[in-house]
């Protein structure tokens, strides 16, 4: 699979880079950030980098106003394993170099299964914001080298990727079988391993290794 920058316009229809912010003290903010080298971990929301300034300008500029979360998602990784998305955009920050696999939302099918021979691969340099469209679909990042690890700040409405409401009813349509946490919709790969979580498996083709 071809790597391609973040910054080139074969981007474009999956999200932008954005300038403009002041990211210093959010990156080193993050060095501080727990982040293994066997596995992936996600806060959805820490204290420690949402009491930075810049968490009130990514609320009041880059989402209008609402109220908003700043978390992360660090570790090692070289596996497509799913792909998510949610009703709006989402920000990632690179603290490291790293590369973000993404597709269209539109070319799910109508049995919500997707083909990953539809993906895309993007180099996302360290100190690069970019902005995630809610019609793409991703995941977690993939590590840039083989011994690397990766640190992202994922920025998103507060609440999102928290756990349903327990008082939560009965699917409705055929795309509540995706929605796994708030403002969360995924779909599994079969070698993923997450449907012993209750993913719905509608991967199709190969679980991407970069």
């Amino acid at each position: 699979m071809t790597i391609k920058p973040v910054t080139g316009r074969a981007f474009k229809p999956f999200g932008r880079v954005i300038k403009g912010y002041y990211l210093r003290s959010l990156i080193e903010e993050m060095e501080k950030t727990e982040c293994p080298s066997d596995r992936v971990v996600y806060e959805p929301s820490v204290r420690s980098l949402e009491t930075l300034k810049i968490n009130r300008q990514f609320s009041e500029e880059a989402y209008g106003g609402m109220p908003i979360q700043i978390g992360y998602c660090n570790g090692r990784n070289h596996l497509l394993n799913a792909v998510e998305y949610h009703r709006d955009s989402e920000l990632n920050l690179a603290c490291t170099d790293m590369i973000l696999l993404v597709g269209k939302r539109q070319d799910i099918g109508r049995d919500y299964t997707y083909d990953t021979g539809k993906m895309q691969a993007f180099l996302v340099k360290k100190g690069t914001l970019v902005e995630i469209y809610s019609t793409t679909l991703h995941y977690a990042p993939i590590s840039a080298g083989e011994h690397e690890n990766f640190r992202c700040v994922v920025v998103l409405p507060r609440g999102t990727n928290e756990p349903l409401p327990a008082c939560r009813g009965k699917a409705h349509t055929k795309e509540d079988q995706l929605l796994t946490h708030v403002n969360k919709w995924l779909i599994a790969h079969p070698e993923s391993g997450l449907d012993k979580d209750g993913a719905f498996v509608g991967l199709k083709g190969e679980n991407i290794r970069l």
